[in-house]
Order: structure tokens, then C-alpha cells, then sequence
């Protein structure tokens, strides 16, 4: 599918800010005043940012919040619907803390799971879908959640726990994209599947189906080399754990380094988000025979 750079922006920064608060919302000693608004201020700043920037890729962004009342069938409507809840829970939350140096456990644990819901729910988004056999995968939940975790401890400090959760997310990515790359054989979809006609013999594309690109090629249809996906998925290794694990577990410390380790981390990610979307083979490209 093709990546438009709204979709990257809104997976990268929103699973971040999420596990941000997730990790605040759950602190036994959280910080108060200044402190906590600064940590708040950023948490809510990349899940705010995140959840604006996916409204670009909408046809009509003035209409997203009609997608709120669909939460009953529609997992995107779900996702706004746990991202508001948690972002308001949240916002109570930092509010105590900054204002009244108050800590309402219950809200932080209920804002918490909140914003690990916002994060499944987009997850699911990709998951459900048959048409995308490489997505279609209890990996992709995991993938998301453990990214967004991961994440969450690096931007609030957690240097041990960041180690641990940063290796766990590193192998589920590994799973991933191994499991990813047979996917659509794997599936049994092929030219026959995809245009019906498979029972009357091999079918094989003479032609496109259309004269001139349309919707469906211009949106679902993107093929990168795989060359030039591998290159790609060292590098988001590289900078997503890699370094980071480096400057944590073998470099002293330094908020310099904690910051490098933390801007290597969002890059990686967001390296890492392109070529989920880069790599989908949609199943609708067999019908136009560029699978």
C-alpha cells in the first residue's frame, strides 16, 4: 500500500505518546508540578499530534468525528472513541498532579489501560484485514503494543525496564517480518482467487484491467524491491533498538546520550511504520497482475 507520510506520522507519534502515559499513569511516585507537566505536556503532545495528522489522509477530514459512532462494527471508530476516553482520563489525571500534586491512583491505572486500548484498537485496524495477509496476524497487535511500550520507557526514563521491553519488541519485530514475508502465498490468493476464474485453469494477467490508473492502484499497489526493503529494515533495526540498547546497557549515562537514544528510537519507528505499509500486498494487486 502506499505509505502517505499522514498514516506514518499519526502510527509513530501516537504509540509513543500513548506509551508515555501509559508508563505515567501506572507510576507509584509520579512526578508533581513542573516536572509532571513537562512529561505530560509531551505525552500528550505526540498522541495529539498523532491522532491530528491521520485526519489528513482522510477525503473528508471535517467529517472525522462522525467516525466516533460506528465503535459498535468498526475498529477505527473504535479507536477514537478509546483515544478520547484516554486522553481525557489522562488529562484529569496530569491535572491533579500539576496543579494539587494529587495522585489519584485510580485514575492513573484507568487512564493507562485507556491508552493501551487506543493503541490495540489501531492495531486491530491493520490486523482484521483479509485482504492484507501479511497484517492479518496476532504479531501486528503485539508489534504495536510492544513498540509503543518500548517507546513509553525511553521518553519517562525507564532505563531497566526500557532494556528489557526494547529486546522483547526487537524479537516480535524479527517474528514479524519473517512470518510477513510468505504471507501472501501462504494465504492460498493468487490471479485465480482474485478474479474467479481460477477453477478453469492457470490464469495469468494478458493486460491491466483498466487503460489508466484508478483508486484501487493508486491507493492499495505499491511495490518496493526487495532490495531495497531489506536495506530499509536493517536501518529501522539499527535505529529502533540497536543503538538505543548501546547507549542504555553499555554507555554511561547522560541526558545527551538518553536523547540521542531516544531520537534514534522515534526514527527507527518511523522507518520501521513505512515499510509496514510499503510491504502490505494488498491482494487486490493480483487482479491487476502486479503480484
Amino acid at each position: 500500500m502506499h505509505p502517505a507520510p499522514s498514516v506514518i506520522i499519526f502510527s509513530t507519534l501516537s504509540g509513543l505518546g500513548f506509551g508515555l502515559l501509559f508508563w505515567l499513569g501506572i507510576d507509584l511516585t509520579p512526578p508533581t508540578g513542573g516536572v509532571a507537566f513537562a512529561f505530560f505536556f509531551i505525552g500528550f503532545a505526540l498522541a495529539v499530534g498523532g491522532l491530528l495528522s491521520s485526519t489528513f489522509h482522510l477525503g473528508h477530514p471535517e467529517r472525522a468525528w462522525r467516525a466516533l459512532s460506528q465503535w459498535r462494527t468498526s475498529w477505527l471508530s473504535r479507536e477514537g472513541v478509546c483515544a478520547v476516553a484516554a486522553l481525557c482520563v489522562c488529562g484529569l489525571y496530569a491535572l491533579c498532579l500539576i496543579f494539587f500534586a494529587s495522585h489519584i491512583a485510580f485514575l492513573g491505572w484507568l487512564g493507562a489501560l485507556l491508552s493501551l486500548l487506543a493503541v490495540f484498537t489501531t492495531s486491530m485496524i491493520y490486523a482484521q484485514l483479509d485482504t492484507v495477509p501479511r497484517w492479518k496476524t496476532p504479531l501486528t497487535p503485539a508489534l504495536y503494543l510492544s513498540f509503543s511500550l518500548a517507546g513509553g520507557t525511553l521518553l519517562s526514563g525507564r532505563t531497566t525496564i526500557a532494556i528489557a521491553l526494547l529486546t522483547a519488541a526487537a524479537a516480535i519485530q524479527i517474528l514479524w517480518w519473517l512470518r510477513g514475508d510468505n504471507a501472501l502465498k501462504d494465504s492460498g490468493t493468487d490471479m485465480g482467487t482474485a478474479t474467479g476464474l481460477g477453477e478453469r485453469g492457470t490464469v495469468r494477467s494478458m493486460a491491466h484491467p483498466h487503460t489508466a490508473p484508478n483508486y484501487l492502484v493508486k491507493e492499495f499497489i505499491y511495490i518496493i524491491g526487495r532490495k531495497h526493503a531489506q536495506k530499509l529494515r536493517v536501518i529501522a533495526f539499527v535505529l529502533t533498538f540497536a543503538l538505543p540498547l548501546v547507549i542504555l546497557a553499555l554507555l554511561p549515562f547522560s541526558h545527551i546520550l538518553a536523547a540521542v537514544a531516544v531520537l534514534s528510537h522515534i526514527a527507527g519507528v518511523a522507518t520501521s511504520r513505512w515499510l509496514f505499509f510499503a510491504e502490505a500486498e494488498h491482494v487486490v494487486g493480483l487482479y491487476y497482475g502486479m503480484r
